[in-house]
C-alpha cells in the first residue's frame, strides 16, 4: 500500500485532534487513536499523573498500529469458538446489489446466446470452466498430485479450445467431471447439493447453480481452516499481541494507566472488605486472587463514566455483553424464586412450568437494555402474565387458585425485583458473581464450582458465560501477564501481608 503524503498526514492529525465524535464500529487503529485523545485530561476522566501525557504523531501512530486488523481478526478467531466466515452479501436495495445483479444477468443472457447460436459459441463457457479449475486446484493439499493430475487433464483449456473450434466439445461431459470432482471435496452438508446439479439438464442453469455451490465450498473449506488452524493460532496471536502491545508502549508510556487504576481500585475495594473470616495470602495467590476479582469488576462497569483498562480494549464488547446477559439472567432467576417461594409446593416439580415461566419472562424482559424499555410497565405485564399462568396451572392441578391478596401481594413483589437494591435480586447477583469467581479459580484444576442455591433456573446460560469469561481470562492473562505482574507486584508492596475476605464478605 503506498504511504499517504505529508499533506494528508497533516489532514488527518488536524482530523484527529478537532473531531470528538467516533463511529458506532471502531477498527483496532481508531481504538488507538481513541485512547490517544482520552489521555488529555478532562473534568470527567481522571488520568494519572505519574506519566503526563504525551502525543505522537500520525506516523509513528500509524507504524505502531499496522498489522493491528489482522491482530483483531485473530484475536477474534481464538476467542469466539463460534467464529465463522460468512460470505459477503451487498445489503438489499443497495447500488452495489443493483450492479452486481444486472452485471450477472448480462454476463448468463450473454452465455446463454453464445450457446444458442448455430454453430454454437464456447468462448464464455471456456473462461467459465477455466474459473471452476483454479477453485478445484486451490481446493488440493500438497500431496494430492493424483487428483491435481486428474484435474489438469480434464480440464485442460488448450484442448478444450480446440475441440471447440472442431465442434468435438461436449460440454455436458465437461460438467459432469466437474460435479463429480465437487463431489470428491465437498463436506457432507452439500451432498444434497450436488445431488441436485447432477439433475439439471440446461448448461446455464447448470453453470449458475455450480458457482453457487462452489461459493459455499469455498466458505467450508475456510471455516475448517479455521477450525484446524485455532490451536496453532493461540500461542503466536499471545506473543504477537504482546509484542504490538509492547511497541505502542514504548510510543506512548502512559498507556497502561487505566489498567493501573483497574488494578489498584480493585485492590482498594476487595481489602477495603474487612478482613475478618478471610485468610492470609502469599503473594503469588494474592496476585491470582486479586486479579480474578478485578475480571469480576468488569462485569459491573460503568462504559459511560469509567475508562476501560487498555489491556483489554479489543474485548470491552464482549464483557458488555456478558454484563447484559447476566443482569437479564439475574433478574429471571429473582423472580423465579420469588414465585416457586410464594407459591411452594403446589407448584414445586410440575414438569414444563418452571420452563415456560422463565421463557415468558425472558421474552418480555429481553428489550431492558434499550433506550425504548420501560420497566414499570415491562413488570407489571411480568406480574399479570405469570400470575395468569400460575392460575391455570393450579386449577389443572386441582389446588386452589390464590386469593386476591395473596396474588396482589406476588405481584408486587415481582415488580419490586426491577430495582437493583432489591434485596432478592441482590442475592441472587451475589450468588453469580460467587459461582463466576469459583470458576476462574478453579479453573487451572478442570473442576466446575458448585453452583449456588436459586440458580437451577438458569445453570445451563450460567456455565456458557463463565466458560466464555474463562476464555477471554486465560487468553488476556496469557498476552499481558509481564505487564500486569509488575503493576501487581508494585500494589502488594503497600503491604507486607494480605488478607483477602470470603467472597460473601464483598458482596
Amino acid at each position: 500500500m503506498p504511504k499517504e503524503s505529508d499533506e494528508s498526514s497533516k489532514e488527518e492529525q488536524s482530523k484527529i485532534d478537532k473531531d470528538g465524535t467516533e463511529n458506532p464500529v471502531e477498527t483496532s487503529e481508531e481504538m488507538i487513536r481513541k485512547r490517544i485523545r482520552r489521555n488529555t485530561p478532562s473534568p470527567h476522566r481522571l488520568t494519572p499523573q505519574s506519566s503526563p501525557p504525551r502525543f505522537v504523531s500520525v506516523e509513528e501512530l500509524m507504524e505502531t498500529a499496522k498489522g493491528v486488523t489482522n491482530m483483531a481478526l485473530a484475536h477474534e478467531i481464538v476467542l469466539n469458538s463460534a467464529f465463522q466466515v460468512k460470505p459477503y452479501e451487498p445489503g438489499e436495495g443497495s447500488l452495489e446489489k443493483q450492479v452486481k445483479e444486472i452485471m450477472h444477468k448480462a454476463f448468463w443472457d450473454c452465455l446463454e446466446s453464445q450457446l444458442n447460436d448455430d454453430p454454437p459459441s464456447y468462448s464464455h463457457a471456456i473462461t467459465l470452466v477455466g474459473e471452476i479449475k483454479e477453485t478445484l486446484l486451490s481446493f488440493l493439499l500438497p500431496g494430492q498430485s493424483r487428483l491435481r493430475g486428474q484435474i489438469e487433464e480434464a480440464l485442460d483449456l488448450s484442448l478444450i479450445q480446440q475441440q471447440a473450434e472442431n465442434r468435438a466439445l461436449d460440454i455436458n461431459k465437461v460438467a459432469k467431471f466437474i460435479i463429480d470432482m465437487m463431489g470428491t471435496f465437498c463436506a457432507p452438508c452439500r451432498d444434497e447439493d450436488i445431488k441436485q446439479l447432477r439433475e439439471i439438464t440446461d448448461i446455464v442453469p447448470l453453470f449458475k447453480s455450480i458457482f453457487a455451490v462452489l461459493d459455499k465450498m469455498k466458505i467450508d473449506m475456510a471455516n475448517f481452516a479455521v477450525s484446524s488452524l485455532r490451536p496453532h493460532l493461540l500461542q503466536q496471536s499471545v506473543e504477537y499481541e504482546r509484542k504490538k502491545f509492547q511497541d505502542f508502549l514504548e510510543k506512548q508510556p502512559n498507556a497502561l494507566d487505566f489498567t493501573q487504576k483497574w488494578l489498584q481500585d480493585t485492590a482498594d475495594y476487595v481489602t477495603g472488605g474487612g478482613t475478618e473470616g478471610g485468610a492470609t495470602c502469599t503473594p503469588n495467590s494474592a496476585q491470582l486472587a486479586l486479579h480474578n476479582h478485578a475480571y469480576l469488576r468488569l462485569l459491573k462497569w460503568d462504559h459511560d463514566a469509567e475508562s476501560f483498562p487498555e489491556t483489554l480494549l479489543m474485548d470491552q464488547g464482549r464483557f458488555q455483553e456478558m454484563q447484559q446477559e447476566l443482569e437479564q439472567l439475574a433478574l429471571v432467576a429473582s423472580v423465579l424464586l420469588i414465585v416457586y417461594n410464594s407459591a411452594g409446593e403446589a407448584i414445586s416439580g410440575l414438569p414444563g412450568l418452571m420452563e415456560r415461566l422463565k421463557k415468558t419472562i425472558k421474552i418480555l424482559i429481553a428489550e431492558m437494555h434499550t433506550l425504548s424499555f420501560k420497566a414499570d410497565e415491562t413488570f407489571a405485564a411480568v406480574a399479570e402474565k405469570l400470575c395468569v399462568e400460575l392460575r391455570g396451572c393450579l386449577s389443572q392441578h386441582g389446588f386452589s387458585p390464590f386469593s386476591s391478596d395473596r396474588e396482589n401481594a406476588l405481584k408486587g413483589q415481582i415488580v419490586a425485583a426491577k430495582s437493583e437494591d432489591n434485596p432478592i435480586r441482590k442475592v441472587i447477583d451475589s450468588r453469580i458473581q460467587m459461582y463466576l469467581l469459583g470458576f476462574l479459580e478453579s479453573s487451572a484444576h478442570r473442576s466446575a464450582p458448585a453452583l449456588p442455591g436459586g440458580l437451577t433456573p438458569i445453570s445451563k446460560e450460567l456455565e456458557e458465560i463463565a466458560v466464555k469469561l474463562g476464555r477471554l481470562v486465560t487468553f488476556n492473562k496469557l498476552v499481558y501477564s509481564p505487564f500486569y505482574h509488575k503493576i501487581l507486584q508494585d500494589i502488594l508492596k503497600q503491604g507486607e501481608s494480605w488478607v483477602l475476605p470470603s467472597m460473601w464478605m464483598l458482596l
